[in-house]
């Protein structure tokens, strides 16, 4: 028995490759890539049906995070002009919104 495509297929996930690998990708083209919002509904589907509270928070409210980033970031914020832009107040509002979310459903609402 020949390990060696197996030892070559675990060589691809070196810490330094998989580091170069996230550093490299695009946020706007992750969030729109179809494997990943599949990856995202099904893996909230199923905490959702196993009651799984805290996996459910966390991956709603990182993908809210991530969705409001990139929001934010299309959106050209600058505070050159000395007052915050409109998508400085949506990320700051959102941002209240979504934590404030996460610690209601983890820590107050009880079932």
């Amino acid at each position: 028995m020949d390990f060696s495509s197996a030892i070559e297929f675990i060589k691809q996930f070196e810490t330094a490759r998989v580091m170069a690998y996230i550093q490299a990708m695009d946020l706007k083209q992750v969030m729109e890539h179809p494997y990943f919002l599949a990856g995202v509904g099904v893996t909230a589907v199923i905490a959702y049906l196993m009651h799984w509270r805290l996996l459910l928070v966390t991956v709603m409210t990182i993908t809210g995070f991530i969705y409001l980033l990139s929001y934010t970031l299309s959106q050209g914020t600058s505070l050159e002009g000395g007052m915050p832009t409109d998508a400085l107040m949506v990320l700051v509002g959102g941002g209240s919104f979504i934590v404030f979310l996460a610690i209601y459903l983890l820590f107050i609402r009880s079932d």
